[in-house]
């Protein structure tokens, strides 16, 4: 069955712009997506990695190395220096479940072949898989505390290093962190939430006509998923050409010292730890620039990306019972006023 079509999902308007933003600046660190259950939340994710081109990737590379710049720490394309085949293939999106061993996630000795050929070869795991890619947990609230730690690691240096029964090695392990949950369910540990670059929360619909809306798609999708997806194809295509573009544009589109003072206005208003929230905050709005088309950042820009790219990094305040949104959004209202 085809994937559900991303111009096709209706309202969360705030969750599709971060996809698509962390789909044409990977190094923002990726998105984090809260909300009730039932919302798209896994729907949205899946299908925004269908809706992106093949990508280049060395034929036989199990990490999906870049042919034209292979990692320096590919095991697989070190041993073969030279010219290098390649292929296209879907940019990956690796589900990481949480019951999932730590073995199946980094990668282990390949037993059939230890005990067969008495070789020691590596089998790799989920995040080889996601190298170049997407890495997405549902209920990561729920993740296990050891795979958290695992992954911190491993988001932070972009290697992952494994030691596993007399067998050292290294690969490449760049992917963007997509995670979704329900807030009911338990918070996140404070050190992964601040790896993700943006967050977003979703909602259930209060009005019926967008609840007509999303019901009837949802059934036309089920009845007929060829004709469902054939019918949106030309808005997929738009969407599609809309992050190609704007991945040209990005390193070139200027960040204006205006711009970069009003991200570091609403930082110090909200009282944001450490400079994460500007870089964020910065990168965000050039690529959502970047996909509207600009020539350079602006106050715009900043505004309508402040809330995702800080929401989650602000401290709590006993004297505040407002939400994060909330102060976000009057912290904007201050500084832009």
């Amino acid at each position: 069955m085809p994937t559900f079509p991303f111009s096709a999902i209706v309202a969360q308007d705030e969750m599709r712009q971060a996809l698509l933003i962390a789909a044409v600046d990977p190094s923002i660190g990726g998105v984090l997506v809260f909300g009730d259950r039932g919302t798209g939340k896994s729907t949205a994710i899946r299908a925004l990695a269908a809706l992106l081109p093949p990508m280049r990737a060395v034929a036989g590379c199990p990490y999906n190395c870049d042919p034209d710049s292979p990692a320096e720490s590919c095991p697989h394309c070190a041993s073969a220096p030279g010219p290098r085949k390649s292929h296209r293939k879907p940019v990956p999106v690796v589900d990481l479940p949480l019951g999932a061993t730590e073995d199946r996630v980094v990668g282990t000795l390949d037993l059939e072949r230890a005990l067969g050929a008495g070789v020691k070869a590596f089998e790799p795991g989920l995040l080889a898989r996601a190298n170049r890619g997407f890495l997405y947990i549902d209920e990561v609230n729920l993740l296990e505390d050891h795979l958290v730690d695992l992954l911190l690691d491993v988001a932070a240096s972009g290697v992952n290093t494994v030691e596993r029964e007399g067998l050292s090695l290294r690969h490449p392990a760049k992917f963007v962190l997509v995670g979704s949950g329900n807030p009911e369910e338990g918070e996140l540990r404070p050190q992964l939430l601040d790896r993700f670059g943006l967050a977003c929360e979703v909602a259930t619909p209060k009005d019926i006509a967008t609840r007509i809306a999303v019901v009837r798609a949802r059934d036309a999708y089920e009845r007929d998923p060829e004709g469902f997806c054939a019918a949106r194809a030309r808005d997929e295509t738009a969407i599609r050409k809309r992050i190609l573009l704007a991945r040209e544009r990005l390193p070139s589109l200027a960040v204006p010292d205006s711009a970069l003072e009003r991200a570091a206005q609403l930082c110090l208003a909200l009282g944001t730890d450490g400079l994460r929230g500007e870089l964020t905050l910065m990168r965000t709005a050039r690529a959502l620039a970047a996909l509207d088309g600009a020539e350079a950042v602006t106050d715009d820009h900043i505004r309508r990306v402040a809330p995702a790219a800080l929401r989650h990094r602000l401290r709590r305040n006993p004297l505040d019972e407002s939400g994060s949104t909330a102060r976000v959004e009057r912290a904007v209202a201050e500084v832009f006023s």
